[in-house]
């Protein structure tokens, strides 16, 4: 074998592992950040979970609004994504308790019984104004001493939240929001935020409240953090009216 056989041969070699080495290092960073996503929404292979579904007002049975069918869209590709299965049940019919299988639970508690449950138990330093009557305060958030008021289409808030019982259960997942299309904004960000809200808070339990703007125009794409509310949403509230008004600017 003469010197330019032997050069062409090595470089052949040499291309090959560097081609291996380098499709290993990706193959794990992939299955790194793939156990991390599992982690955060406590979902391993081959898991289970469930989608908790609201009702339209009026509507007939597992009749549902278009704005949640497309968070259910959201969360059913993050789901996949993981390698995991999800079953979709009726809001009334989801009578158990959370921590077995990782839960995401979409709808204010207006419509949805499963998350009035959940406010009720996990958060009671959260009200939702759920009067029917028209009024400024109809659909308003209070959380602490601070109230939250909608105004559609210009200016609507949405609770997410990622609630565990212990470092062995899987986590409860709320997206609470004022409007169907908050519901659809608060799954699409924690969709591309999760690794960001897992550096931020691990597989802790968190709330947060983000503000939809302008979603008569952007739809459910433009969406602020306003603040973590963590703390005051776990603290009862006072049987006294809230110190303060937020309009949506």
């Amino acid at each position: 074998m003469n010197d330019d056989v032997r050069n062409i041969v090595l470089g052949v070699v040499a291309a090959g592992l560097s081609a291996a080495l380098g499709w290993l290092a990706r193959t794990y960073l992939w299955k790194r950040k793939l156990r991390r996503k599992q982690a955060f929404f406590g979902l391993p292979d081959n898991s289970e979970s469930l989608l908790v579904v609201n009702r339209e007002a009026g509507g007939p049975e597992l009749s549902v609004m278009r704005h949640d069918v497309f968070a259910l869209l959201e969360l059913s590709a993050l789901i996949k994504d993981c390698g995991a299965h999800a079953q979709v049940i009726a809001h009334d019919a989801a009578q158990q308790g959370f921590g077995e299988r990782t839960e995401f639970c979409v709808g204010g508690p207006s419509s949805n019984r499963r998350m009035a449950a959940h406010l009720h138990s996990l958060l009671p330093g959260i009200r939702v104004n759920v009067d029917p009557e028209p009024g400024p305060d109809r659909g308003a958030f209070q959380i602490g001493s601070e109230r939250y008021r909608l105004e559609p289409g210009k200016g609507e808030y949405v609770i997410l939240a990622r609630l565990t019982a212990g470092n062995t259960a899987r986590p409860v997942f709320l997206f609470c929001g004022q409007r169907a299309i908050t519901n659809q904004a608060a799954t699409r960000y924690v969709a591309r935020n999760h690794e960001r809200l897992a550096r931020k808070h691990g597989n802790n339990s968190f709330v947060i409240l983000l503000k939809v703007v302008n979603s008569q125009a952007y739809g459910p794409d433009v969406v602020e953090l306003v603040a973590d509310v963590t703390r005051a949403s776990q603290t009862p509230l006072p049987a006294v009216p809230a110190r303060s008004t937020h309009r949506a600017s």
